[in-house]
């Protein structure tokens, strides 16, 4: 089956039992037991629960991977993984990442005794001279968060093999309709679900996939022992959104394309950051790996007080906290996603104060491009 066929016939569909077409919401916490030990394959929700592990198999496929699992949140899930890795490990992140995980990396793991090194993983000459003997995964995002910096994941992938450690890749900005990072050599993909794959702004998420079932089952035993799962109630949700992905990440695109071209003619504005154009720097290597370019564009307006300016007039895109929503959302990462990171670090890494990160929705191009120039005007 095709990707957009998929998205709607793949993973549990419907209910055998009544022949509803719609996966049923398990409310349920604990489940009776024909004799100790003998179940129906579910004993207690946190372990397992049957609308939850109807998401965790939709995931999967769409990711080719072999295991999927559902958190609470993207951080719950992120955290998990990093509970991969004991006192003494070293992990190589990507230098430009969401600020949560920079924050739960360097003010949490840090103190349990794990090491990290920050890295620009679009370049593999740093990724290769930061990996050290203690090292055990590389983890990053592509694109990244704000900068849209694109890494290649395959090259990355042979460098991690010769290391002999994990590649994770956030694949939260393109989701598993635009690229899949398994069939590209990584090891774990991590979804922050909250964003495209839920998709209204209506529920908190976070998904996991692996390439290797030991390496799954070693993730649902941290995902048992901590316990941060996805209730039945945002898991239904969350298989409701992915239901309609294709046709929403389709509009995201062609908004972007649109928008990123017209804000490269716009005189004032600094420089634009969208893997869609052909002078990006990752053009090229986003073109191979993936499908499309995604719906997030960022901007460098000059400053923080011309930002703000923009942010008080436009009408259409929504000053708010997320990306990957129907709405056009609007941000200024250096006060908002990314304020902790310490702002000597936010210069050196770009991060401008006038840097501005718009998630393109799905409303009429039309507005939003006179949104935009009013705002700017």
């Amino acid at each position: 089956m095709k990707m957009d066929t998929r998205l709607i016939h793949g993973g549990v569909f419907g209910d055998p039992h009544t022949g509803a077409v719609s996966v049923p919401i398990y409310q349920v916490s604990t489940y009776k037991q024909k004799r100790v030990g003998e179940h129906a394959g579910y004993e207690y929700s946190r372990t397992g629960n049957p609308t939850r592990a109807a998401l965790e198999q939709l995931i999967a496929e769409l990711e080719n991977g072999a295991r999927g699992l559902a958190f609470s949140s993207g951080m719950a899930a992120i955290s998990t993984i990093l509970s991969l890795f004991n006192k003494g490990d070293h992990l190589v992140v990507g230098d430009d990442v969401y600020g949560g995980t920079y924050r739960v990396v360097n003010r949490v793991f840090t103190r349990m005794g794990i090491e990290a090194t920050f890295v620009d993983t679009s370049d593999p000459a740093a990724v290769k001279e930061a990996i050290r003997e203690n090292t055990r995964a590389v983890y990053m995002e592509t694109p990244s968060n704000p900068l849209l910096k694109v890494t290649d994941i395959e090259e990355l992938s042979a460098i991690c093999k010769e290391a002999g450690i994990l590649l994770i890749v956030d694949n939260t900005f393109l989701t598993p309709y635009w690229q899949n990072p398994l069939d590209l050599g990584a090891d774990i993909v991590v979804h922050s679900a909250t964003k495209y794959l839920g998709g209204h702004s209506d529920v908190v998420a976070g998904l996991i996939v692996t390439k290797d079932p030991a390496l799954g089952e070693e993730l649902h035993f941290l995902q048992n022992s901590i316990g941060g799962i996805l209730g039945p109630q945002d898991s239904w949700l969350l298989i409701r959104g992915i239901r309609t992905l294709g046709l929403r990440m389709k509009q995201h695109e062609a908004n972007a394309r649109r928008i990123a071209d017209w804000l490269r003619e716009e005189g004032r504005v600094g420089k634009v950051y969208y893997p869609g154009l052909k002078d990006h720097p990752g053009h090229e290597v986003a073109a191979r790996q993936a499908r499309g370019f995604g719906g997030i564009i960022s901007f460098d307006a000059g400053s923080a007080k011309r930002a703000d300016q923009v942010l008080e007039r436009v009408k259409l895109f929504i000053l708010a906290e997320s990306l990957g929503a129907v709405e056009s959302l609007i941000s200024v990462p250096a006060r908002m996603t990314h304020a902790s990171i310490p702002a000597e670090r936010r210069a050196e890494l770009g991060i401008t104060d006038g840097l501005i990160r718009i998630s393109v929705g799905v409303e009429d191009i039309d507005d939003l491009l006179y949104d935009l120039k009013q705002a700017l005007s």
